[in-house]
């Protein structure tokens, strides 16, 4: 009983305030229904008792007091009470994730068939096939960064926007990973959702590590599309991962690294829920709707209102 006392609020307590015009409409209407008052003033309350007949004061139970009752129980309802929490619809849905797509020369190379770059949009095109609902942005990068799209749960404008990518149509060359990541981060906390990032990359150029200091700001995996021996020989890659506090998975020749990317995503884009998307409060003024109902019912019995 403590517990539920301690957890009883309403949703909306504004609509309590519905109240006060009931209470001064119910009070207004019981004096205009008392026709006593008037000859009270001019006849001794003693005598008045023995000169009326039939007194309508004595129906205890008027009309409006059921009105004012009803009144009183739907704003109650309006205003939500409820002290249990309940699952959010939006708790099975996927947090987003922003895909940062390198788009530069580097990616052209073909020691992963038939380049880095395809290599990429294979695995991106998987990936968001096993994320079924969840939504997925883009943020293209080399010299400079570019949002492609905002998070969508349309999967294939997303692998269409990003088959049309080339490194030709690059404003300039260069890796301004943590220009990207930035506007990554800067997307996730507009939608207010939470988020993770994922980095496609090959390689990082040196002094990125140093840049990406600044660009935090929301959990971020790290995928490199490049051999093995080239990953861990690459001292900037390993540093950035450092310095984002990243996850790094390198690519594989069969899906174990989609599945990797997913417990990953998943976990890191989960701690960045907020709360309320979740858990929220479980609504039950619905119920009260029943007694509302079942006191206006007492409006449409023949002689309640008026008399016949």
């Amino acid at each position: 009983m403590n517990a539920f006392i301690e957890s009883l609020h309403f949703l909306r307590p504004w609509a309590l305030l519905l109240v006060v015009p009931a209470l001064a409409l119910w009070w207004a209407g019981r004096r205009a229904a008392d026709t006593t008052r008037r000859w009270a003033r001019v006849i001794d309350p003693e005598l008045l008792k023995l000169l009326v007949v039939g007194d309508a004061a004595a129906r205890r139970f008027a009309p409006n007091d059921v009105l004012m009752l009803a009144w009183l129980v739907a704003a109650i309802a309006i205003a939500g009470p409820t002290w249990r929490r309940e699952p959010s619809p939006f708790a099975d849905a996927q947090p987003p994730v922003m895909i940062v797509l390198k788009v530069a020369p580097s990616m052209t190379t073909t020691d992963l068939a038939p380049t880095r770059l395809d290599r990429a949009r294979q695995k991106i095109a998987d990936l968001l096939k096993r994320r079924e609902g969840g939504a997925a942005g883009l943020i293209a990068y080399s010299g400079s960064a570019h949002l492609v799209l905002p998070p969508t749960a349309d999967h294939e404008i997303v692998l269409a926007m990003a088959g049309a990518l080339a490194p030709a149509i690059m404003p300039r060359e260069g890796d301004r990973l943590a220009d990207a990541v930035a506007l990554a981060a800067q997307v996730l906390r507009d939608g207010g959702r939470g988020g993770s990032i994922l980095i496609v990359a090959d390689t990082v150029a040196p002094g990125q590590a140093e840049a990406l200091e600044a660009a935090k700001g929301a959990p971020v995996v790290f995928f490199a599309v490049a051999p093995a021996a080239s990953v861990e020989a690459d001292k900037p890659l390993q540093a950035a991962v450092s310095e984002l506090g990243a996850r790094l998975v390198e690519t594989t020749i069969d899906n174990d690294d989609i599945a990797v990317l997913l417990r990953r995503l998943t976990d890191r884009g989960n701690a960045t829920m907020p709360p309320g998307e979740t858990e929220r409060w479980q609504e039950a003024g619905y119920w009260l709707s029943f007694l509302v109902a079942a006191l206006v019912l007492g409006w449409f019995r023949r002689g309640w209102v008026i008399s016949t």
